[in-house]
């Protein structure tokens, strides 16, 4: 089994950036695929940005491409999400995901059933 926690949410202004990492635990060595997915109040989780635990390739969703970067610390079992230009519409809590499967196509890492590791989540609120 794998456990993911994640850290790093908080309340920020809107132009403001927060970094979110997720630390994965117990059989760690067994993950090939990290991903962050965020649930807005009342709607779907969504894509964000998925990476390979080697470094890449990687991948973001359309809303946070240029202000969302994905990176991965393998000494740290860590996946980070640094997001700045942070907008209003970023409001969600945002989960971290993770797989064991060798495959790392956007289409295949965007998709949330694609992950049967998920954390407990993290809220992240902007305010304008």
């Amino acid at each position: 089994q794998v456990q993911l926690v994640e850290s790093g949410g908080g309340l920020v202004q809107a132009g403001g950036s927060l970094r979110l990492s997720c630390a994965a635990s117990g059989r760690s060595n067994s993950l090939r695929n990290m991903a962050w997915f965020r649930q807005p109040p009342g709607l779907e989780r969504e894509f964000v940005g998925a990476i390979n635990w080697y470094g890449d390739p990687r991948y973001y969703g359309d809303s946070v491409k240029g202000r969302f970067t994905i990176s991965q610390d393998n000494i740290k079992n860590t996946v980070y999400l640094q997001m700045n230009s942070l907008k209003p519409e970023d409001t969600a809590v945002y989960y971290c995901a993770a797989n064991e499967q060798n495959w790392s196509d956007y289409y295949f890492l965007s998709t949330k059933e694609s992950y049967h590791y998920w954390g407990q989540g993290t809220q992240v609120t902007v305010s304008s």
